[in-house]
């Protein structure tokens, strides 16, 4: 069985990082911002903005799972260019700008490549000194000197493109696979080749053969591992792992043969569990089958009656919607028809400065103004609709949950402000002789 219900609480009390860990991280990166900004040395004068990156970017860090496990987070400290500077002044001067803190500068360590900002008991943050020269995006190696190409915002948005083929299952499923390599402790990969090698495996063309490839968390993780193991069958020796955003560039470096070897074995095992679970079609056992993969915990989770209440509670008081529930309009997606939101941030940076959100980490400052856009192939005459969900305490306290769906004036276009800090969302819903045939979903994650 797939026990969606399970999965999604499981999720929630064991595999995500908590709440408050999360509220935490993004206050301690715009307290660096802050702090960066306000500085008025070399490095300072030429501070631009954090960047997220990895697994903060893409929303896939989890809770520690043993004892003496941390979780930690990537930014990226772009700076302009000083052509007085080699490559391994970046990160010494930025980890002189700590040092001038008495708040910083007992937790700030270099490294060849960051500074290790190290938040005891916490966490730790590694800020990245990036700049873009000679028409490319670049870091800084000091021990080598030299600048190495790299291109984080292009990852992100490969990821985030993936992610939203999946209905969002797809960072759900990294979060679940590095929770099994750090319980099950059977197997060892970076994180950031094994989010490759499981974003690869999704494509348009798994819901062109089975609509239902991604339509839940366990039938994404089905349909993924099915077809990592697949791909890896071809593969005796260790494939090339691809840089999806810098072509011709590897991560083979952060692995080695007989790590892979072992990867390929265990996960053709646990395929095979993962098979037996879901074709098992006694509840119980079912759950004692997926319990074999995730341990104890997973048999031992439940949803709460008090938390559904809440959420039923929390729904009716900001009136939620939804196309089918509010306007009776029918959903049947079809899988190939291509319908995109692109949102847009504009920010005050010495001057009106834009970016697209899904290059780095959905995030943006309060206080920015937001334009959302529709890229899509729908065959014309077709309506939009929009629903716009804000979430968290500030939104609450504001009484600005949101949640309603209103149809598009014609313009196929949205404007919104950062108003509340919170994890929100957006969506957008195609809609052709009265049935919905394509949808979309723009999360939007506001620091400040």
């Amino acid at each position: 069985m797939l026990l969606e219900d399970r999965f999604d609480a499981f999720l929630e009390q064991t595999v995500n990082l908590r709440q408050s860990r999360i509220d935490q991280l993004d206050g301690r990166v715009t307290a660096i911002s802050n702090f960066l900004q306000q500085r008025s040395d070399e490095f300072g004068d030429r501070f631009v903005e954090l960047i997220p990156q990895g697994s903060y970017a893409h929303g896939t860090i989890i809770n520690p799972v043993g004892q003496t496990d941390e979780f930690d987070a990537d930014v990226l400290v772009e700076v302009s260019e000083n052509a007085s500077w080699e490559a391994k002044d970046y990160v010494e001067r930025l980890y002189q700008s700590f040092g001038t803190s008495a708040v910083y500068a007992p937790m700030a360590h270099r490294r060849s490549r960051c500074v290790f900002v190290d938040y005891a008991n916490e966490f730790h943050l590694d800020a990245v000194p990036f700049l873009r020269r000679l028409g490319g995006n670049y870091i800084t190696n000091r021990n080598k000197n030299r600048y190495e190409l790299t291109n984080p915002e292009g990852f992100n948005e490969w990821l985030d493109e993936k992610d939203r083929i999946t209905g969002g299952n797809l960072v759900k499923v990294i979060r679940l696979m590095k929770y099994l390599r750090d319980y099950k402790n059977t197997f060892t990969v970076a994180s950031v080749v094994l989010t490759i090698l499981l974003a690869e495996r999704v494509s348009h063309i798994a819901l062109l053969q089975d609509i239902r490839s991604y339509e839940s968390v366990p039938a994404t993780l089905r349909s993924i591992i099915s077809a990592l193991d697949d791909h890896l069958s071809d593969h005796e020796s260790m494939p090339n792992i691809a840089d999806p955003s810098c072509a011709g560039e590897t991560y083979n470096h952060r692995w080695d043969p007989d790590l892979y070897t072992n990867f390929k074995a265990k996960l053709g095992l646990y395929r095979s569990w993962i098979d037996e679970a879901i074709e098992e079609a006694d509840y119980d056992s079912s759950v004692d089958k997926w319990a074999q993969l995730f341990g104890d915990k997973f048999r031992q989770t439940s949803v709460p009656v008090e938390l559904s209440n809440k959420t039923a509670a929390i729904t009716a008081a900001i009136n939620e919607q939804s196309i089918d529930g509010t306007f009776g309009i029918p959903v049947r997606i079809d899988p190939s028809l291509d319908f995109h939101i692109t949102a847009r941030a504009i920010k005050k940076s010495g001057g009106l400065r834009r970016y697209t959100l899904s290059k780095q980490g959905n995030m943006a400052l309060r206080g920015m103004e937001l334009q959302f856009s529709i890229r899509s192939n729908v065959p014309e005459p077709y309506d939009v609709y929009w629903k716009v969900r804000n979430r968290g305490d500030e939104a609450q306290r504001a009484n600005q949950l949101r949640g309603q769906v209103v149809r598009d004036e014609g313009s196929r276009t949205r404007k919104e402000s950062t108003a509340y800090v919170g994890r929100h969302f957006v969506e957008a819903y195609a809609v052709r002789d009265g049935v919905c045939v394509a949808k979309d979903h723009q999360q939007v994650i506001v620091i400040g």
